[in-house]
């Protein structure tokens, strides 16, 4: 492994533009403005919310940390691929050792993709607490142009952190609920009832930005008598699809445009939604609804729409602006998103029963100084459930999603097709629904929601790096439904520079920078995290809550 002292992209990043952030990562104490008790989160410069950052395609994103926690931190750029950036990706322990307490690091981060995306902590789901924002980047030549656009970055606001969240939800039984600590919903910063207006002038095109940036719940968009056509998804175009309503998970975006009226003799609403699909039902809470304005003239009258439209998000009808036809396999693979207990009846979330722990080495740093044997899963540890892909193969996933819960799964450094769907109990393929074989081009996003009882088929292209893929509910993915992608290895070894600052964080923590998943230079991997054992089966008394239809 090569390490540089180096700006490792100083020759192809002279004509760049730099869009510079610094940022102090600190403990933030507040309740947001919510009606309910402040917790201590973790916020920038002091200040919540952190600031939105918008670039133009070309530009390069600066971000100068410091760390001003008493834990690491580190920060991933959600949806931007890092192809020759994997170091920068800020997956902590799989791409890096995290920010030190007290120290310095600076992410540089070439932005060669348009669209909408949001940076937020990979450490400890830290963004659960509040490490959180909007990343916006401007394609001069966007194929849709507009007039003006707005933004709505929606957040639920927990009163209690991530840390005693997990605790409550790892109380032996299955039965520990963090909803008597509910949360309240946050749109660009500020509590849903007091969302600003939008104002719109005749004949105008407007598109509105929306930004999953929840925590656990789905929400809705929808506009009152105005035609809504999606035109992109998790920072890919698409082709123009009329939609009634625009439904978010976690981690997924969605761009829409709206075309203005002709008249300004009346205004409109539009409506932000968090659903209860799968939460329990706490009014005002899961389901809660807020309103905000259209206006086109201050003084003219509201249309007050009478139903507001709930639909599913239906992506199997959207196709993407730039044709890639259906991908075919070089490998299938199968993935059971499901919880696990131990015989103590501690709960976990998995991935074909296994729950994700962290290495003592980064996978990232494995792959790179072990040789031949970074082919092996078994170099990256056992409790990383890794797999190792070839560089440029197709790979599909079957994601299976048998229990109560959905799951957002997002995959780094990629974009997936969505090609099929179906659920879990059908015998016979009546319900299954495919994508066609041909003259089709399916929708790519990075984030998929597989619903509950549900499943959902994938297909990528494999680039090389070292990929975090896990789901995006803080909660799953901190009781272990977590996964890492190991692709192309030997190109890996041949072409990646680790810059000599992210080594030097390593050696603030004292963590091993060579050998596999414990720093050894053999298979052994004594000292890794232990594996429980853990069975599928609901413990007693929440297998009698969940048949009563009661979710704890």
């Amino acid at each position: 492994m090569r390490f540089l002292k180096c700006l490792p992209l100083l020759f192809a990043l002279t004509q760049a533009k730099f869009v510079v952030q610094n940022w102090e990562i600190t403990y933030v104490t507040t309740n947001r403005g919510l009606d309910q008790p402040p917790k201590r989160g973790v916020g920038v410069n002091n200040q919540f919310p952190l600031p939105v950052i918008r670039a133009e395609l070309g530009d390069v994103l600066i971000l100068n940390v410091h760390n001003s926690l008493d834990v690491p931190t580190s920060l991933h750029a959600h949806g931007i691929f890092q192809r020759e950036t994997n170091y920068y990706d800020g997956v902590y322990m799989v791409t890096e050792c995290g920010i030190a307490p007290g120290s310095n690091f600076t992410y540089e981060i070439p932005l060669e993709q348009s669209g909408t995306y949001w940076i937020h902590g990979h450490t400890a789901e830290q963004n659960y607490d509040g490490l959180q924002t909007p990343l916006i980047i401007y394609d001069p030549n966007d194929p849709y142009p507009v007039d003006q656009e707005y933004l709505f970055a929606v957040e639920d606001w927990w009163p209690i952190t991530i840390q005693e969240t997990l605790e409550i939800l790892q109380e032996p039984g299955g039965l520990g609920s963090p909803f008597v600590y509910p949360p309240q919903t946050l749109i660009n910063g500020e509590y849903g009832n007091l969302t600003q207006p939008m104002h719109f002038e005749p004949g105008k095109t407007y598109r509105i930005r929306l930004v999953s940036m929840m925590n656990l719940p789905l929400w809705e968009f929808a506009l009152d008598d105005h035609e809504m056509y999606v035109i992109e998804v998790d920072g890919v175009l698409t082709k123009p699809k009329l939609v009634n309503v625009v439904r978010l998970s976690p981690g997924q975006r969605v761009s829409v445009l709206i075309k203005a009226k002709e008249s300004i003799r009346r205004n409109y609403q539009y409506h932000v939604t968090v659903l209860d699909d799968y939460v329990p039902l706490i009014p005002g809470v899961y389901p809660a609804q807020f309103d905000g304005a259209v206006v086109y003239h201050p003084d003219a009258p509201v249309d007050i729409a009478q139903i507001i439209p709930s639909e599913r998000f239906d992506e199997m009808s959207i196709e993407s602006l730039d044709y890639e036809p259906v991908l075919v396999p070089d490998r299938s693979i199968f993935q059971n998103l499901t919880y696990g207990f131990t015989k103590d009846e501690i709960p976990s979330e998995t991935i074909n029963l296994i729950s994700y722990r962290n290495s003592k080495v980064p996978s990232l740093l494995s792959a790179l100084t072990t040789g031949d044997r970074a082919l092996n899963p078994i170099t990256y540890g056992p409790q990383t459930n890794t797999q190792v892909f070839k560089h440029n193969d197709v790979i599909e996933m079957l994601l299976w999603s048998p229990t109560q819960l959905p799951h957002p799964m997002h995959l780094h450094g990629h974009t997936f097709q969505i090609v099929e769907t179906g659920y879990t109990n059908d015998t016979t393929g009546e319900f299954r629904r495919r994508v066609p074989s041909s003259d089709y081009s399916p929708l790519k996003r990075d984030t998929v929601h597989v619903p509950q009882g549900e499943y959902v088929v994938v297909r990528f292209r494999a680039y090389r790096g070292v990929w975090a893929y896990h789901c995006h509910f803080q909660i799953h993915s901190g009781l272990g439904l977590f996964q890492v992608f190991v692709v192309g290895p030997e190109e890996l070894q041949q072409t990646v520079h680790i810059p000599e600052s992210l080594i030097e964080q390593c050696r603030l923590r004292d963590v091993p920078v060579h050998g596999n998943a414990v720093g050894n230079n053999a298979y052994n991997y004594n000292g890794a995290p232990q594996l429980a054992y853990l069975d599928a089966e609901l413990p007693p008394l929440a297998a009698k809550l969940a048949a009563a239809g009661v979710t704890p």
